[in-house]
Order: structure tokens, then C-alpha cells, then sequence
């Protein structure tokens, strides 16, 4: 399929009614998006399959929806440096940044790593990638020793006073993910929160405060199942 074709297909499964939700949402450059519904774009993936080259032209395009299918159809085994590099620093809005992790970043071999690395960024997005790395991680990774997750709590503990709201947020979904894993993280996460919780900062605060209502549920608890 040629990005010309993939362009067709978007004329005619596209939602313009759907871009009033974008900005209500918070998701930046809606003048670039077909208002593509998920499953549309999934279905669309499944019909491509993995094509690497493909995924890095559509990338290229200055289009929300390439760039959301690239990730879709990308090849893990492929991945570079300078790939991942070049696409972290295209990062514009919270969506396309969590989809590239959670559909392609996290399946990487380095991912791990890659998180540490993206968490120490300044720029807004680049940043919450790396939380947001982690928190995927915590989710899907089920077979990682539980003390690997340790690792990131220096990370989570510099970045809870960032006070932009989609790294906040970021802080605060990866600590919620790692203390969902096991009775051991979660009380781990627990002392972690009451130590954010601590530090002069609006963002801190909320991030902690946040994370503990949901680590000390009854129904999150019940969830917990080691």
C-alpha cells in the first residue's frame, strides 16, 4: 500500500465532527488530523502489517494519523538509534507520543534503557515519553523481575516537580503502573509517594497524593495479585 492509497483510505473513514474532542482533549495540532478513529487505524495496521520502510515514510508526513499508523506498523527489530532519536524529537501532542511507546517504543530491545534516557530530556514530550515508557512497561511486561522496576524511582523522584502538565501526568501514571505490579512494588511505591509527597512542589504533591488514593483502594487491591 502507498502512503497516496493510506491517504485515500483516510478520506474516507475520517470524523471531521471528531476534532472538537482533539482540542478539547489536549491534543495539539488538530488543523493535521482526519479525526481517524482508533480501530480504524488498527484495522488499517492489520491490512499493512509490519512494513518498516513504509512506517518511516509515513512518519515523515506532517499528518497525525501517519504518524499514529507508523507506530502500528514499525518493526521492532529494526529499530535504531538515530531512528528513535529523530522520532522522540517530532513528539507534539501527548496522543501520538503515548501510542509511539506503547505500540512500538516498549517492544524495542533497549527499552529500558531508552526510558532512563528519555526521562533526563527538557523538552515537554520527549520527557513524558520517558514516563510514559515506563508506565508501559509496568503494564505489559509481566515477565521483568519485579526489582528492575526499582531502577526508576530516582527518575520518578526528579521528575515529580516538573510542573508541566503532561510530564506530571506521566510522573504520576508510571509510579501508579509500577505500584499495580505486585504487593511488593506497591508498597515500595507507597514509601516513594509519601516522599514526593513531602517535597515544595504543587506538582509533587499532586502526583503523590494522586498515586496513593489509587495504591490504597480496596478495588485497586484487590487487583494486586502478588
Amino acid at each position: 500500500m502507498t502512503i497516496q492509497e493510506i491517504y485515500q483510505r483516510f478520506e474516507n473513514i475520517s470524523d471531521r465532527k471528531r476534532l472538537d474532542d482533539y482540542q478539547r482533549f489536549g491534543i495539539n495540532k488538530p488543523e493535521l488530523t482526519y479525526g481517524i478513529k482508533t480501530p480504524c487505524l488498527k484495522q488499517l495496521a492489520k491490512e499493512i502489517g509490519i512494513n518498516h520502510s513504509l512506517a518511516i515514510d509515513l512518519w515523515k508526513e506532517d499528518c497525525h494519523e501517519t504518524k499514529m499508523l507508523a507506530a502500528y506498523i514499525a518493526d521492532p527489530k529494526k529499530v535504531t538509534d538515530n531512528l528513535l532519536e529523530s522520532w522522540v524529537k517530532d513528539l507534539y501532542s501527548w496522543d501520538v507520543c503515548d501510542n509511539l511507546i506503547m505500540h512500538y517504543v516498549k517492544k524495542t530491545p533497549n527499552a529500558y534503557e531508552t526510558a532512563k534516557m528519555w526521562c533526563n530530556r527538557k523538552p515537554e514530550f520527549e520527557k513524558r515519553a520517558g514516563y510514559a515508557l515506563i508506565a508501559s512497561l509496568a503494564i505489559t511486561d509481566k515477565k521483568m523481575d519485579d526489582n528492575k522496576f526499582l531502577e526508576f524511582f530516582p527518575f520518578i523522584l526528579k521528575g515529580a516537580t516538573d510542573e508541566r502538565n503532561f510530564v506530571k501526568k506521566a510522573v504520576n501514571w508510571a509510579i501508579r503502573q509500577i505500584g499495580k505490579r505486585s504487593i511488593f512494588l506497591k508498597n515500595k511505591a507507597l514509601v516513594l509517594c509519601y516522599q514526593i509527597k513531602n517535597i515544595e512542589s504543587k506538582s509533587a504533591k499532586w502526583i503523590a497524593a494522586d498515586a496513593i488514593r489509587e495504591l490504597t483502594n480496596e478495588k485497586t487491591l484487590k487487583n494486586i495479585k502478588r
